[in-house]
């Protein structure tokens, strides 16, 4: 096991909580807390997911941990910019073992067609600003069978067929999360550029037709862009255009044996 003393960032390791991310806000709450202060669970009773969802995870067998930032040079209406530097960091960690990783907008992390990571941020603003973000993200690493009714999960072994050292995996992310950071606080404007198309280039059905459904039903569409805000662009058959916040589209991913 690593020691804290050489991990990247500053490292807080429990045994077991009921969520990371309750963990490190109430910490937060109680006593000074340095920026991407990581808390590390091995186990999560409800960790929590987007859409009220809960995260299934083995004891000991995946990554289930939580960062917190104080990004009060980057206005509100950036703070989408966030959930993209997370994502990328996983993703392109991810990358070196396997190939077929991609970012699912917003921000989860599949291989193909199967879900392998969940990121859920939670920005406190300050005005205009982002006074604080705490990102919560769960990783499927050496899980084997999963058992909740979630669709399409997958884990890193059963994409490989090996197991795999949560602390390192952990340790690398860590360190792509506060490369990608350093260098949007250190130059916010070509970070920006850097980080959204690096993005872009990474995301789920970046080509062609692919079925969604909306609050008027199913349609098929292909991905135009993301917005700087976040929001989804498609174009679907006729050439009409469609933007979507989050949670006002879903994808139709296929059924699974």
């Amino acid at each position: 096991m690593h020691s804290p003393k050489t991990f990247p960032v500053p490292l807080i390791r429990v045994e077991e909580t009921d969520s990371t991310n309750r963990y490190l806000s109430d910490l937060c709450h109680k006593r000074c807390v340095g920026e991407l202060t990581t808390v590390s669970a091995h186990y999560q009773t409800s960790g929590k997911g987007q859409r009220g969802n809960s995260w299934e995870s083995e004891a000991g067998k995946n990554l289930m941990f939580s960062l917190v930032l104080y990004p009060s040079f980057l206005e509100a209406r950036r703070q989408f910019i966030l959930s993209q530097l997370i994502s990328l960091s996983i993703k392109e960690e991810l990358d070196t073992y396997t190939p077929d990783i991609s970012i699912k907008w917003p921000n989860d992390i599949y291989w193909k067609d199967k879900k392998i990571c969940g990121i859920l941020i939670e920005n406190d603003l300050t005005g205009t600003r982002i006074g604080r973000s705490i990102a919560g993200i769960g990783i499927n690493i050496n899980q084997e069978k999963f058992l909740s009714p979630a669709p399409n999960p997958v884990s890193l072994k059963q994409i490989t067929g090996q197991s795999y050292d949560c602390s390192l995996l952990l340790e690398r992310i860590m360190t792509r999360v506060r490369e990608y950071y350093t260098l949007l606080q250190t130059n916010e404007a070509d970070a920006v550029t850097n980080i959204s198309d690096r993005y872009a280039r990474s995301l789920f059905r970046k080509e062609g037709f692919h079925p969604y459904v909306d609050d008027n039903g199913e349609f098929l569409a292909r991905l135009v862009c993301v917005e700087p805000d976040g929001r989804l662009i498609l174009e679907d058959q006729t050439g009409t255009k469609r933007a979507y916040l989050f949670k006002e589209v879903q994808y139709v991913l296929p059924a699974l044996p």
